[in-house]
């Protein structure tokens, strides 16, 4: 009786759920500025920008599938696809920096392929490996464009050493990759010198896991990295068309430097961003001499793509957690 209980009340406070972190991120969204910023567009610049947006997440799916089919050949690529876009759904509209909706590949696997919940892990953790390791390479070449562009001359040596930190941080997913290549799994190790309970035992299993297939699979694991690569170069390329079309004028450098003063801002663990986006954008774009105006104005291309994205995975996401 209870189990049926909770199977007619799951849908319900599924979308419920879902409903209230829509609410909350569009409560403070300002609609009306972005419909009258599309509005303002070309058609054909919308279904650039559309189509540009649709290719980042084929991509990054595409670098999720590289690493589940090295193990298991009959994965479909489409419906990774609709569970990569859930992930983002559910991961833009809760805190944290872009994080959250990583269980769902997880229960993806174990449902429809019968994965261990270890080795469905694993495939996740190299995932945001790759991930991490596309976006070290993009702040590095994001720093240098910001030290070009000489923002640090503004912001004083504190800023300095506040993003020098950030780049050893995230420094850590290559050096990773090649200790887990190697056969020395830090993390494992680091945990072990606290405890060795079930949890501890469990990241070591999924460490180990990954750490053979970097091994195994080099092939797709370099395909993986390859492909990495292009995500992030695609996002890089979609802000210099939001540029492009809204007619700002920047350099190269000064393009770069505002393109990482957003990245860095999604970073801050709010719902989205909120806020810490649109500020960045003010700041950097203002270093440059651009108005504030034309500075939200990117903001508000960004959301309006963003939003209709995380809507669209929501709803996956809770058809998904239904089924």
């Amino acid at each position: 009786m209870k189990k049926s209980l909770w199977q007619k009340a799951r849908p319900l406070l599924t979308y419920s759920l879902l409903a209230a972190l829509l609410y909350f991120a569009l409560r403070n969204a300002p609609l009306t500025e972005i419909w009258e910023t599309l509005r303002k567009l070309r058609f054909w610049q919308i279904l650039v920008l559309t189509g540009l947006n649709a290719l980042i997440y084929v991509l990054i799916s595409l670098r999720w599938w590289l690493i589940v089919r090295s193990e298991k050949r009959d994965v479909s690529f489409l419906p990774l696809l609709a569970t990569r876009v859930a992930v983002f759904g559910v991961s833009y509209f809760t805190f944290g920096p872009q994080v959250g909706g990583e269980p769902l590949q997880v229960l993806y696997l174990q449902r429809n392929y019968g994965m261990t919940y270890t080795r469905a892990t694993s495939t996740v953790v190299m995932d945001k490996l790759l991930e991490f390791l596309a976006n070290f390479v993009l702040l590095v070449f994001g720093l240098t464009a910001i030290i070009q562009a000489g923002i640090f001359s503004a912001s004083g040596s504190g800023s300095m050493i506040s993003l020098g930190g950030l780049v050893l941080l995230l420094l850590f997913p290559p050096v990773h990759i090649l200790l887990m290549y190697r056969g020395i799994y830090p993390v494992s190790a680091l945990l072990r010198k606290f405890s060795n309970n079930k949890f501890v035992r469990f990241v070591a299993a999924s460490e180990r896991m990954a750490g053979t297939f970097c091994r195994r699979h080099l092939k797709a694991l370099l395909s993986a990295i390859v492909v990495s690569m292009l995500a992030a170069l695609s996002m890089l390329g979609e802000f210099f068309f939001i540029v492009e079309t809204l007619n700002i004028d920047l350099s190269f450098w000064q393009t770069i430097a505002a393109w990482t003063g957003g990245w860095l801002a999604f970073l801050v663990p709010v719902p989205g961003g909120v806020g810490a986006f649109e500020a960045s954008q003010v700041f950097v774009l203002g270093e440059f001499g651009v108005s504030a105006v034309s500075a939200i104005g990117i903001t508000l291309l960004v959301r309006a793509q963003d939003l209709l994205l995380g809507g669209v995975g929501l709803l996956i996401a809770g058809r998904g957690v239904k089924q």
